[in-house]
């Protein structure tokens, strides 16, 4: 067996030592990256948190009797999918969704949206319009979630009776069949122009009916759970 001479055993421990240095060297300066990572992200998330909170103040300014709708339905979408146990990144689009799903209705003209009793069949065709204008405005937006896809889908139902597409089934993105379940218990629950509010337990009722017809059976029994067995309350 061959032995290394003294300079060569010291020129070996030279290059172990300068290699453990580079290896801390290397080791902080990751450390340091993934830190100003961290921040770069928190920082991008309350940027995103601000835009969307803008935007739903935007569309709630023009329509009072719904101020706070947009933000009942987006926690509620949020319990919603906890409950049925999606993960944190789909849950946090949802909320995002639903903070903003009604962002199109800025097209629709105050009048209408305010009018007391029923509305035409004309102004109701342009109250349909508003998943489509949703979508325009936020296609453009690099979310990290599909937002404007769940914002023109919010009104589809399963058996194709809904709108603007109207889309069945699996078309149908899970995250637009929370918000839309989200969107008609808070709806029927809260007072507008044309009807007084008819309470909770309507509401429930209307989406038990409609189940597996025109809202996903997981999301109404997640919802209904939400409600009775964990005392969800829409403040």
């Amino acid at each position: 067996m061959t032995r290394l001479t003294e300079d060569q055993n010291r020129e070996l421990m030279e290059l172990n030592r300068d290699l453990e240095k580079r290896v801390r060297h290397r080791t902080r300066q990751l450390g340091e990256n993934e830190e100003a990572l961290k921040k770069s992200l928190v920082q991008l998330r309350k940027t995103l948190e601000a835009t969307i909170q803008a935007l739903a103040l935007t569309a709630e300014a023009r329509d009072p009797y719904t101020a706070g709708h947009q933000r009942r339905v987006a926690d509620l979408s949020r319990a919603i999918a906890q409950k049925m146990g999606l993960s944190q990144d789909q849950v946090e689009g949802v909320r995002m969704a639903g903070s903003i799903h009604d962002l199109g209705k800025i097209y629709v003209p105050s009048e209408i949206l305010n009018k007391p009793g029923k509305i035409r069949e004309t102004e109701f065709e342009l109250v349909k319009s508003h998943p489509q204008v949703g979508y325009e405005i936020l296609k453009t937006i690099d979310f990290p979630w599909p937002v404007a896809e769940i914002e023109l889908q919010h009104h589809e139902r399963l058996d194709g009776s809904g709108y603007p597409n109207g889309l069945k089934g699996d078309e149908i993105l899970m995250e637009s069949r929370i918000v839309a379940v989200a969107d008609v218990v808070e709806s029927m629950s809260s007072h507008r122009p044309y009807r007084p509010a008819l309470g909770v337990e309507k509401a429930l009722e209307e989406i038990m009916s409609g189940r597996g017809r025109f809202y996903d059976e997981r999301v109404v029994d997640a919802c209904l759970s939400v409600f009775r067995e964990d005392d969800y309350l829409l403040q």
